[in-house]
C-alpha cells in the first residue's frame, strides 16, 4: 500500500471517529471527503456515491434513518473496522487495484470471492444441494489463507463463506479473520452454531458479518430445517443484537413461499430481530433431483419484482434481490466479473449456482483460474442479455451456458450426482421462454429511454 493510501486511510479513520460522536451533524462532512478523494472519473462509483450523499443530507429519508441506526446502534469499534475493511480496502482502494489488474491481464477480476470451507452441515434442509455433498470435503486453513493472499494482490478484500455450514469450521474462520484483519468476511449460515462464545469472538475480531438463513416464521422454518431450528436461530440473532453486532438475513424465494417471506409482517419481523440487510435469492433448480415446480411463474416473479422494490425507501433494512436487481450491477456478475465460487473440493465455479469448472485452486493460481477458458468465456460473453432482468446464462439464457460448457470442456463439479449441461438446462428452457415476455415488458417500462429510437423509427 502506497504512502498516499496510508495517509488517506488515516485521515478518513480519524474523520469517522469524529463522526460517530455526532453522526447527524458530522456524517455529511465524511461524505464530502470521500467524494473529493474519489473524483468524477470512470470507475469511481460516482452514481452510488451520489445516492449516499443525497440520503445523508435528508433527515426524513428512510435510508438516512437506517444509516443513523447503524452509526448509533452498532459497536463503534466494529464500525471503524468495517469502514476500514469494507469501504476503504474492499471498495475505494481495492476497486482501483482490481481495475488495474483487469486492464493488465485482460480478464475479469472479482470484487469478492465466495468459498466453501467445508461440505459438512449440521442440518439436512429440504431442497439444499449442499446437504447432498456429504461431510468429507474441506478447504484447509492453508488453502483459504493462500487464496486470500493471492486475492489481496489483485485488490480483493471481500470474502464470503458458503457451504455446507461454514460455522462447522468456526475456529478456523476466526483465525482467518485475525490473520487477515484488513479484509471483511461475510458468512452465510443457518445460525444454529452461533453461541455466546462465538458471538464474543465476532465482537473481538470485528471483521466478520453473519447472514443468517431464515425463510419464514417458525412453522415453515422447522418444516424445512428440523424441529426447534427457528428458536435456535432467534436465539443466535438475539446474541448478536445484544452485542451490537451487524448481521443480515438470507432468503430463497420459491413458488411456494414467496407470499410469506415478502409480506409486510415478515419485513417488520426482520427489522425487529435486528437485521440490517436481507438477501433474496431466486430458487435455482441445481442438482439432478432439483424440482422445477419450485420455480416461480412469470406472474409470481413479476409480483416479487414489484413487491420487494416497494419496501425500498420505506423499511429500515437494506434489501437485495439477487436475480431481479441485475440492472444495478450490469447483468450477470459471475465468472469473476464481480465474484466467483470455490467449492470445498477446490473447484472454481463461475457461480455458486452453476456447478461447472475447468480449474481447481490446488492446481492453478487464482490468476490462472481467472484466465482459464471457462472464465474467459464469461469475460467475453457478458452481459449475456441486453435485458438485465434476464441476466443469467443458466436460468434465463440457457443456450449461453450450453455453449460455454461445450466450448471450454468444463466438467460438472456436483459431487453427489454430476449432471450434464443438457440435463441442467432441460429444467430451465421452458422457464426462460415463459419469463421473456414479462421481463421484456418490465424492462421497457422501467427503461423507456432505451427504446426511444425504436419508437421514433416506427413513427417515421
Amino acid at each position: 500500500m502506497s504512502l498516499k493510501y496510508s495517509c488517506e486511510k488515516l485521515i478518513l479513520n480519524r474523520i469517522l471517529k469524529y463522526v460517530i460522536k455526532d453522526p447527524e451533524v458530522r456524517l455529511p462532512k465524511l461524505m464530502n471527503r470521500i467524494n473529493k478523494y474519489m473524483g468524477d472519473g470512470e470507475n469511481t462509483m460516482k452514481k452510488q456515491r451520489d445516492y449516499f450523499t443525497k440520503w445523508i443530507n435528508d433527515p426524513e429519508s428512510t435510508w438516512h434513518k437506517l444509516m443513523m441506526k447503524v452509526l448509533t446502534g452498532v459497536d463503534p469499534k466494529v464500525i471503524l473496522k468495517l469502514f476500514d475493511n469494507f469501504f476503504l480496502n474492499a471498495n475505494l482502494i481495492g476497486w482501483k487495484r482490481q481495475t488495474a489488474c483487469r486492464e493488465k491481464y485482460g480478464c475479469n477480476v472479482p470484487w469478492g470471492i465466495l468459498l466453501d470451507p467445508t461440505s459438512a452441515c449440521n442440518l439436512h434442509c429440504t431442497g439444499c444441494w449442499a446437504a447432498e455433498y456429504g461431510n468429507k470435503l474441506n478447504l484447509t486453513f492453508d488453502d483459504i489463507d493462500d487464496l486470500i493472499e493471492q486475492g489481496k494482490k489483485l485488490g480483493i478484500f471481500m470474502y464470503i463463506y458458503t457451504g455446507g455450514e461454514p460455522l462447522v469450521r468456526k475456529d478456523d474462520i476466526i483465525k482467518l479473520c485475525e490473520k487477515h484483519s484488513d479484509c471483511v468476511f461475510l458468512t452465510f449460515t443457518n445460525g444454529t452454531l452461533i453461541d455466546e462464545h462465538f458471538a464474543d469472538e465476532i465482537l473481538r475480531v470485528k471483521n466478520l458479518v453473519p447472514s443468517i438463513s431464515v425463510e419464514g416464521f417458525e412453522e415453515a422454518t422447522d418444516a424445512r430445517r428440523g424441529a426447534g431450528t427457528f428458536k435456535k436461530v432467534e436465539h443466535a440473532m438475539a446474541l448478536l443484537k445484544e452485542r451490537h453486532l451487524p448481521f443480515g438475513i438470507s432468503c430463497c424465494y420459491t413458488s411456494q413461499n414467496m407470499d410469506s417471506i415478502t409480506s409486510e409482517e415478515y419485513f417488520d419481523q426482520m427489522i425487529e430481530w435486528g437485521a440490517l440487510f436481507v438477501w433474496y435469492f431466486h430458487y435455482m433448480p441445481v442438482g439432478a433431483d432439483a424440482p422445477t415446480d419450485l420455480l416461480p411463474t412469470p406472474e409470481q416473479r413479476e409480483y416479487i419484482y414489484h413487491k420487494l422494490r416497494s419496501y425500498r425507501g420505506r423499511k429500515e433494512i437494506v434489501e437485495m434481490d439477487f436475480q431481479n436487481d441485475g440492472e444495478y450491477v450490469g447483468g450477470c456478475i459471475a465468472g469473476g466479473k464481480r465474484y466467483l465460487h470455490i467449492n470445498a473440493n477446490g473447484d472454481a465455479d463461475p457461480c455458486v449456482f452453476i456447478h461447472y469448472s475447468d480449474s481447481n485452486i490446488h492446481e492453478k493460481t487464482l490468476l490462472e483460474v481467472l484466465t482459464s477458458p471457462l472464465f474467459m468465456a464469461y469475460h467475453d460473453g457478458q452481459p449475456f442479455n441486453d435485458n438485465q432482468l434476464r441476466p443469467c446464462p443458466m436460468l434465463e439464457n440457457p443456450e449461453k451456458i450450453r455453449e460455454m460448457i461445450k466450448k471450454t470442456g468444463a466438467h460438472s463439479t456436483d459431487l453427489a450426482a454430476p449432471e450434464t449441461v443438457e440435463e441442467l438446462t432441460s429444467k430451465t428452457n421452458a422457464y426462460a421462454a415463459n419469463w421473456k415476455p414479462t421481463a421484456d415488458k418490465l424492462w421497457e417500462e422501467s427503461h423507456p429511454e432505451l427504446f426511444e429510437d425504436d419508437e421514433n423509427a416506427k413513427g417515421a
